[in-house]
């Protein structure tokens, strides 16, 4: 027994030898190394190296919540008349990439924004961001002209050595909305346009200048034209007249092109107290090149739209402009926090860059900024004259101030308020009615036409081409209880009207004819009721929190 036990010891020890000089020879695969997120502190909290680069890299986002209510003069059954509530459920998400070179940090970001809003009421629901192509609207019969989605590549931009180039904010901006919920102060805010931009900083005295082609597309305010809103982007204008002195109208489109960028350029100074920038913008205003040959002839001695005669006519461009000044001041002996902001705009054919518009609506003619008024205001950049044929340059004006206050780490408030002026071309609606007051296009005294010649009734209380001015004032309370968590609630007033005279109140009588605002109608004339201004406020709760 002791003989077997030995020899299986002996021969168990001679295969682990033999197997051991085996393994010996076979190579050994190595575990592969951890490599560990490491922490990237050179570009503030929350970044860190993408794994195997020198990049660094930071994710953040967004979850909002709006809920507004305004409340509605409405009196028709129009679809985006008579909602009170709106809801606003918004996502954002943030990419920011970053690497350091020779030439100083490369930088990407991107952004981007997804909202579900509803209600007609108040701006919740946008009618801007479907003109522009960022949000669609609902078809169902309940949800027509009050559900929206939103769809925006808000940012995606590249710095480097100075250069801007991609989807950004415009650099002509400076307040921008930054203590208000709905935004609805006068006041440049183009938060995504495309551009290509050089940012320099001079010496070390807190200066930079920065010169920007930015993208035409997101700041026109439409070139006004008599038949532009039942006629789609035709305008009719005169171009002769017969032997019986009856106007002959072509079609001209007003449509603007992509021929040139807007320049911007902005000089900014920062320091520990604040900062300071002077902007300045220049324009193009074009229609299309020619008229549409259709039924149109030359015809000698004219005297409508002389420089327009006959197919293939063009229409000069014109050039319009802006320039802002804002102020940011630090107010740390008031409270940690403390901000006042204060910025002035003027322009011609720039309402866009003055912020001469409707808190829910631009790119239009004339845009609703309340709901059910008894006016909206016209804030086209520019109008096509029908008598010259040329277009005719608007101006515009705002001022802004707002106050953000601390009254503890997590209460603050914020208190702002704007004014603007509109005012038209000299002559502007002179020209037009004289043109469309006296032909079949004239068709009724509604918000949309002229009626009846220079210093009628008809002329005198249509809100066309009027020279209007708007007010805005409002204060927000935010409790943050924790950390990039708010909770508000934010009421501001606004108010629209004419400058001199009084207006129809739109939605008092339906339609009135020429005639029966004139008093030469068979039938006896409806009552006229007339204003000056429309007013409104909104209310406004939001909860958000960053990540």
């Amino acid at each position: 027994m002791k003989l077997l036990k030995s020899s299986l010891l002996a021969s168990a020890a001679g295969f682990a030898a033999v197997a051991g000089a085996q393994a010996a020879d076979l190579p050994v695969k190595k575990a592969a190394p951890i490599e560990y997120v490491r922490v990237c502190s050179a570009y503030g909290a929350g970044f860190f190296y993408i794994p195997g680069t020198e990049t660094c890299i930071r994710l953040s986002g967004r979850a909002r919540l709006d809920v507004g209510y305004q409340p509605t003069d409405a009196r028709t059954s129009q679809n985006s008349q008579g909602d009170t509530t709106g809801y606003i459920g918004l996502a954002r998400i943030n990419v920011d990439a970053r690497t350091q070179t020779d030439y100083g940090t490369l930088r990407a970001f991107v952004r981007l924004q997804f909202a579900s809003r509803t209600g007609a009421v108040g701006g919740l629901r946008s009618g801007t961001q479907e003109r522009i192509g960022n949000a669609f609207g609902a078809t169902g019969q309940d949800q027509s002209g009050r559900v929206q989605q939103f769809v925006n590549t808000d940012k995606a931009f590249i710095q480097f050595a100075g250069l801007t180039a991609g989807r950004a904010s415009s650099f002509f901006d400076f307040y921008a909305h930054d203590f208000e919920f709905a935004g609805a102060t006068l006041n440049s805010d183009l938060q995504s346009t495309n551009l290509l931009a050089y940012t320099s900083k001079l010496g070390g005295t807190g200066f930079s200048a920065t010169i920007s082609l930015e993208d035409p597309s997101f700041r026109r305010n439409t070139i006004f034209s008599q038949e532009s809103a039942t006629v789609g982007a035709l305008s009719r204008v005169i171009v002769s007249t017969n032997a019986a002195g009856v106007p002959t109208l072509g079609a001209l489109d007003v449509s603007q092109r992509n021929r040139m960028p807007d320049f911007v350029g902005a000089l900014r100074y920062d320091a520990a107290w604040g900062s300071l920038q002077l902007s300045a913008a220049v324009k193009e205003l074009n229609t299309s090149n020619a008229f549409n040959a259709g039924g149109l002839t030359a015809v000698g001695g004219g005297f409508f739209a002389p420089n327009l005669v006959g197919p293939g006519a063009r229409v000069s461009s014109e050039y319009g402009w802006a320039v802002q000044a804002g102020a940011k001041i630090n107010l740390p002996f008031i409270a940690p926090g403390d901000t006042l902001y204060l910025q002035g705009a003027y322009g011609e054919g720039a309402t866009l860059y003055t912020g001469y518009s409707s808190y829910n609506g631009s790119y239009s003619s004339r845009v609703s900024t309340i709901s059910g008024a008894a006016f909206d205001p016209y804030m086209s950049d520019a109008t096509l004259n029908p008598l010259t044929g040329k277009i005719d340059l608007s101006t515009s004006f705002t001022v802004v101030g707002s106050f953000l206050h601390y009254w503890t780490p997590q209460w603050r408030s914020a208190v702002f308020g704007s004014y603007g002026e509109m005012s038209f071309a000299r002559g502007a609606r002179e020209a037009n009615a004289a043109v469309y007051g006296a032909s079949s296009l004239a068709g009724n005294a509604s918000s949309n036409s002229f009626v009846g010649p220079v210093g009628t009734r008809a002329f005198n209380l249509s809100p066309t081409l009027r020279d209007n001015y708007q007010i805005v004032a409002g204060a927000s309370l935010i409790w943050s209880p924790v950390k990039d968590l708010d909770i508000g609630l934010e009421g501001f007033y606004t108010k629209v009207g004419v400058q001199n005279g009084r207006v129809i109140d739109q939605y008092s009588n339906g339609v009135l004819t020429a005639a029966q605002i004139n008093g030469t109608a068979t039938v006896a004339p409806a009552a006229v009721r007339t204003v000056t201004a429309s007013d409104t406020f909104q209310l406004r709760a939001r909860v958000q929190r960053d990540f």
